[in-house]
């Protein structure tokens, strides 16, 4: 069910990706340090129609910080002996993988656990004795009497120890079928200084297809200036951090190395992170003076769709 990556990487300049969380522990590794979401863009070219995507999106713009003391996707960080359950439901069962998940008697839920909210309401959760993160989209509690537990619109597992992508044409808890939690902004990174890995947002209209790493898209038009599922976008390295808080300076470095990649459809140019009371709102707030034509579209793909490899990086 699921695809590893084309390539077997024998050389690589960036360092591992360690998750400083307090419940992961210092050198937890959320997938390996060849995995696409870890590579350093900033050597890249710039993708010919670069202009017309951003244009597509919006060139006057603006990006917004997606997360913050009380808004973000949460996630929770579980042991190997919490125990699994199979959701009773879904609604697009055959992209899912429909193994049980470790999912804790209150989780966190998206938007919060009340029933009525409505939203993307996601269930991120990482065993980290296991080193596997299980993933739900469209989570809500089931109680009718007949059955018990939870519903959800879709799901994916990932094993964090290898670079295994979903089938081709499967989507995942995120339209684009990449993990959510990978590609989020979390505030032990930020207050180590560095973010190692590439920044999920949304755009309001994407095309008909995907790029590697994505493996599913939700378009509905074949418009070649439209972005597809897994476009990489990077931030200007001309761009000047100059009057940016502490916090949106750290977030401004990993945009110009490691980039954005499109995961799913939602407001224009809205980056995720993860909810956490001690970030600092004023200071995320900021990023909003970062602009659409801020932005670059980078060739991540050649002519036949495979990935291009980061300088340093090598395949057999």
């Amino acid at each position: 069910m699921k695809r590893a990556l084309p390539f077997a990487a024998v050389a690589l300049l960036a360092a591992a990706a360690l998750a400083d969380d307090s419940d992961l522990g210092p050198k937890f590794q959320v997938f390996p340090a060849d995995n696409p979401w870890h590579w350093d863009i900033s050597g890249y070219k710039v993708h010919p129609n670069s202009a017309k995507f951003v244009e597509s999106i919006g060139a006057d713009g603006t990006m917004h910080a997606d997360w913050g003391t009380d808004f973000g996707i949460p996630y929770c960080v579980v042991t190997g002996k919490q125990a699994k359950q199979k959701i009773v439901e879904w609604e697009y069962g055959d992209e899912c993988d429909k193994d049980p998940y470790p999912i804790p008697d209150k989780p966190p839920i998206e938007g919060g656990p009340d029933a009525g909210a409505d939203g993307d309401r996601h269930v991120l959760i990482v065993d980290r004795d296991n080193m596997m993160l299980y993933e739900l989209w469209h989570v809500f509690p089931v109680d009718d009497g007949k059955k018990k537990g939870w519903k959800a619109g879709s799901g994916a597992i990932f094993n964090l120890r290898t670079n295994d992508r979903r089938k081709e044409g499967w989507t995942s808890a995120d339209a684009a079928g990449l993990s959510v939690f990978a590609g989020l902004v979390r505030y032990e990174e930020v207050d180590r200084g560095v973010i190692d890995h590439a920044i999920r947002f949304t755009v309001r209209k994407s095309a008909k297809k995907y790029w590697f790493p994505a493996s599913h898209h939700a378009g509905r038009a074949d418009d070649p200036n439209l972005p597809p599922m897994g476009m990489r976008v990077r931030l200007k390295a001309s761009f000047d951090d100059k009057g940016f808080g502490k916090q949106s300076k750290v977030v401004i470095a990993a945009l110009k190395k490691y980039g954005g990649i499109l995961a799913d459809n939602g407001s224009d140019w809205f980056f995720t992170g993860a909810v956490d009371k001690r970030w600092k709102d004023d200071d995320l707030n900021g990023l909003k003076k970062v602009k659409g034509s801020d932005f670059e579209v980078i060739e991540s793909v050649d002519a036949k769709g495979k990935p291009i490899l980061p300088p340093g990086m090598k395949a057999k």
